[in-house]
C-alpha cells in the first residue's frame, strides 16, 4: 500500500477536543493517526479507512471542529469509459468513524465527454458550518457547489472563467466569509463574499501567479487573509495581503511545487506566522516573522529528514507549534516547539 500526505498542507488538524490528527492517503483510502490525549504524545493509529479510486483528497474544517474530506474519484463504468465525481465525507470527533461518502457528482452532465477533465476540489466551511466546494472544469473554469439548509446540496455553479489552473485554495474568515483563490498562469484569480452567507463575487486579481498546488491561505488580521505561495519562476514563496491591492511580497526560500504551509501563534510575546513548505531538496523547511510584517525578514532553516508531499502545521493543546512530515516510507513524522524562546523545535519522532 503506498501512502503519501494529502495534496494540500492542511492534514494536521486539532479538534474541539484538543486532539491532533494526521491523515495521508493511500491508493486505496486514507490513513489516520490521532494524538491519544490533549498534547500528546502518544498516538494512536494508522487507522485505514478504504475509499476506492480517489485520485485526489483534500479536507476542511468548520468552527464546530467538524472535519469535512473532499475527494475526486475516477474508476471506470459498466461501459469501460471513465467516470469522475466528487465525492465527501465528514468525521464529527477526534477519533470517531467517518461518515458514508457522499457523490457531489459532475458538474459536467450534458457535455458528458468533458466530465473526465474534471479538475481537483477544493473546500471551505463558514461560521454556519455550510460546505463550500471548488473544481476547476475541463475548460478552465471555477464550478461551486454549496450545501443548502436541511443538508441538501444545491447545484453546481459556474463562475464563468478560463483561466483556472488546478490547486484552487478557499477559506472561510473568523468573521464567516468565504474567500476563493485559483491560479493561473499570469495572476490568482480571487472571489470573496462581502458579507457572511453572501454570493461569492469576482474581486481584483492577485498579482502572483503561483506554481500551483502550492498556495495556501491564513487570517493574519481580523477578516482579513494573506495568500502564501511559490511563485512559479522560482524565486521562492511570495505572499500578498487580499484586499489591500498591493504587490507581492518575496520571501525566499527554496520551495518545490508541493504546498506551503501556515499558522499563527505567539512567540516570545509577539504575534507571529510560522510557515513551513518542502524544500528542492527534499526536506522541510520552516521560518516564522511577525505577522503581517514580513519586511522583518525571514530565516529558513532545513529540519528533519527527506519527506514526501508537503509538510502541515498545527497548534496542539498547549499551543505550541507542531509540524508534521510522511516520510518515504510512509512513516508519519513529527516534532514540536521546545518550552524555550524562539521556534527551536524538539527531536522530530517516528509514528
Amino acid at each position: 500500500m503506498s501512502t503519501g500526505v494529502l495534496e494540500s498542507a492542511r492534514w494536521l488538524l486539532r479538534g474541539r477536543d484538543g486532539r491532533l490528527t494526521a491523515y495521508t492517503r493511500t491508493e486505496d483510502g486514507l490513513l489516520r493517526w490521532t494524538e491519544s490525549a490533549p498534547g500528546g504524545p502518544d498516538w494512536r493509529g494508522p487507522e485505514f479507512f478504504e475509499v476506492p479510486d480517489l485520485t485526489y483528497l483534500t479536507l476542511a474544517q468548520g468552527a464546530d471542529g467538524y472535519v469535512h474530506f473532499l475527494g475526486r474519484r475516477e474508476k471506470l463504468d459498466a461501459e469501460g469509459k471513465t467516470a469522475v465525481d466528487i465525492v465527501h465525507s465528514v468525521q464529527y470527533q477526534s477519533g470517531r468513524p467517518l461518515m458514508d461518502w457522499r457523490s457531489l457528482g459532475n458538474p459536467h452532465t450534458k457535455l458528458v465527454e468533458r466530465a473526465p477533465h474534471l479538475g481537483a476540489p477544493a473546500a471551505a466551511v463558514d461560521a454556519a458550518g455550510t460546505v463550500h466546494v471548488f473544481v476547476r472544469d475541463a475548460v478552465n473554469s471555477v464550478r461551486m457547489r454549496r450545501e443548502g439548509k436541511g443538508g441538501k446540496w444545491e447545484g453546481w455553479k459556474d463562475f464563468k472563467v478560463r483561466k483556472a489552473m488546478d490547486g484552487i485554495v478557499a477559506l472561510a474568515t473568523s468573521a464567516g466569509r468565504v474567500e476563493v483563490l485559483a491560479p493561473g498562469a499570469e495572476a490568482t484569480l480571487r472571489w470573496a463574499q462581502e458579507e457572511r452567507g453572501g454570493e461569492l463575487l469576482r474581486a481584483d486579481d492577485v498579482p502572483l501567479a503561483p506554481a500551483p498546488g502550492s498556495g495556501t491561505a491564513l487570517e493574519t488580521a481580523p477578516d482579513r487573509l494573506t495568500y502564501y505561495a511559490a511563485d512559479v519562476q522560482g524565486s521562492g514563496v511570495l505572499a500578498h495581503r487580499l484586499a489591500d491591492g498591493g504587490p507581492a511580497l518575496p520571501l525566499g526560500g527554496a520551495p518545490g511545487t508541493e504546498a506551503t504551509a501556515a499558522v499563527r501563534t505567539t512567540i516570545d510575546g509577539h504575534d507571529c506566522t510560522v510557515l513551513a513548505h518542502r524544500t528542492s531538496t527534499g526536506r522541510p523547511a520552516i521560518a516564522a516573522f511577525p505577522t503581517e510584517d514580513e519586511d522583518a525578514g525571514l530565516w529558513w532553516a532545513e529540519t528533519g529528514e527527506p519527506c514526501v508531499g508537503a509538510p502541515a502545521l498545527a497548534l496542539d493543546a498547549h499551543g505550541r507549534v507542531v509540524i508534521a512530515a510522511v516520510g518515504a516510507d510512509g512513516t508519519l513524522r513529527l516534532a514540536r516547539q521546545k518550552a524555550e524562546k524562539g521556534l527551536a523545535l524538539e527531536a522530530w519522532t517516528t509514528l
